[in-house]
């Protein structure tokens, strides 16, 4: 994976977002200025060509220059077999589409993403099939806000929950 890039360097270009569940991945992109992440579609993971071949087209489409993919840690911040899954998960992107990826913690996302659609009246049924989509757009709508909040030469910020994925 390549260098991360650095804070106040004025980035820009769109960053896709992926939560890794154990059926589905959700998708989510932000728009070329990094400032709104949208959700874009929920994936299967069993048909990993299909998988791969999904979000390689939406990052050409989109133009991406980044993969964020959530972490999901324990509530004590340790890590246990999703997330292991998702650094492999991210090791794959990164091979396959030649982008680089970096992982955010993503607790809460899924949980908070269910709450936003009971609240607005989305059916279970229909939940079910775009709850992943929401809370991949969650996860990197954080990530994009820890990045503006990140220090830049002559302004002070504070660090996001996001690291750098490791080569795999």
């Amino acid at each position: 994976m390549t260098r991360p890039e650095a804070p106040g360097s004025g980035a820009s270009g769109a960053v896709l977002g992926l939560d890794v569940g154990t059926v589905r991945v959700g998708l989510a992109a932000s728009d070329p200025t990094r400032t709104i992440a949208s959700p874009v579609a929920t994936l299967a993971r069993a048909d990993a060509a299909a998988l791969w071949e999904a979000v390689s087209a939406e990052a050409r489409r989109r133009g991406a220059r980044r993969l964020v993919v959530g972490l999901p840690r324990r509530l004590d911040g340790s890590e246990g077999t999703s997330a292991a899954e998702a650094r492999a998960l991210a090791a794959e992107a990164a091979r396959v589409t030649g982008l680089p990826v970096e992982l955010c913690d993503e607790r809460f996302t899924t949980a908070q993403a269910e709450r936003s659609l009971i609240a607005a009246g989305v059916r279970r049924r229909r939940r079910r099939g775009v709850v992943d989509a929401v809370a991949a757009a969650l996860l990197l709508q954080g990530w994009l806000d820890g990045q503006r909040a990140l220090p830049t030469p002559g302004r002070r910020g504070r660090a996001g929950a996001h690291e750098r994925a490791a080569p795999g």
